[in-house]
């Protein structure tokens, strides 16, 4: 008996200490890195008030939200808007609008920046390295007013030079082109790939960049060529990099930006140009049925993070890279 309360009291001894030790090596961590987790709080503050407490705003999908009666006192309908989002007869085009282009900004836009950045890292000359970098990023910095007009420029059918090359290889004249349906998703696939592809390049050169200088060293040594490096050796080496951008890249697979599609859209091209952020903006702000539209969005979110959670199961299994 004395021997099982000995050992009890050991035991809990024990755990004590295995408690305070965890306790003071935590305290030691947050002190000993107080300026990093400095820098994290103002992040962590916008997430917070930005992205955590509006989500409590997600159950006016679920209610005929008054903006009088408030979030409480709102008549509750349950799946009513989802179902009516279901079954309207807008949902099929506006789903399909949003998947096919961004199956096209996966398919042409997605290898863009792996391919500058590789083509940046073989550069050996800075000057002209950083002159292309620049150029290239700085369309990611012009409001997209600005870019649209510069697009709707470029296709004017008077004046746009772009318009008269459509032209010649067309075999037609005076082609409205942003009033095409057949033309808006080749217009706003090059557009964003103009974009976002210098952007784009910094996380692959930031992950070429870490690329263990000895293996092109044993590359040479062993005889192989520029081409065959990058083959066999860069581009494996950022593979997981490509894998965590592709997964995230899926996840937003019906997002597709709402100020570049809503400037470019007009009632001729509305067939091909009507998408999810489109369609809710103009059913849930323009005639102020919020539910309608928080409705839609939950939807859009929840088959977005489904997504994710797919991809990166799949990846982990097949590469052995994920995110989680």
């Amino acid at each position: 008996m004395y021997k099982d309360n000995a050992s009890a009291l050991t035991n809990t001894s024990n755990s004590v200490v295995g408690v305070t030790r965890k306790k003071k090596s935590v305290f030691h961590i947050l002190k000993k890195q107080k300026y990093l987790y400095l820098l994290f709080i103002p992040g962590a503050i916008y997430f917070i008030i930005f992205k955590y407490i509006p989500m409590f705003g997600i159950i006016i999908a679920f209610q005929d939200y008054d903006i009088f009666d408030g979030f409480f006192h709102s008549k509750w309908v349950g799946f009513k808007h989802f179902i009516s989002f279901f079954t309207g007869p807008s949902f099929w085009q506006v789903i399909s609008n949003t998947l096919l282009l961004n199956v096209y900004l996966i398919i042409w836009g997605f290898p863009i920046p792996i391919i500058l950045s590789l083509l940046l890292n073989e550069v050996k000359h800075n000057k002209y390295k950083r002159f292309v970098q620049t150029v290239s990023y700085l369309p990611h910095f012009i409001s997209t007013v600005v870019i649209v007009g510069i697009v709707s420029d470029f296709l004017s059918p008077s004046t746009g030079p772009i318009a008269h090359f459509l032209d010649i290889i067309t075999g037609k004249e005076n082609v409205i082109y942003m009033a095409e349906p057949n033309w808006f998703r080749s217009i706003y696939v090059v557009t964003d790939i103009w974009r976002s592809m210098g952007w784009g390049t910094i996380i692959y050169l930031a992950a070429l960049s870490n690329i263990d200088p000895e293996l092109y060293d044993a590359g040479l040594v062993d005889g192989a060529n520029r081409f065959q490096r990058i083959i066999h050796i860069t581009i494996p080496s950022i593979v997981p990099t490509i894998i965590v951008v592709l997964i995230l890249r899926m996840g937003s697979i019906l997002n597709v930006s709402f100020e570049t599609v809503y400037l470019m859209q007009n009632p001729l091209n509305v067939k091909t140009s009507e998408v999810i952020s489109t369609f809710v903006y103009k059913r849930g702000i323009e005639r102020a049925n919020y539910s309608f539209g928080a409705a839609v969005g939950l939807f859009n979110s929840l088959i977005g993070l489904i997504l994710v959670t797919t991809v990166n199961k799949i990846s982990n299994k097949i590469t052995e890279s994920s995110l989680w």
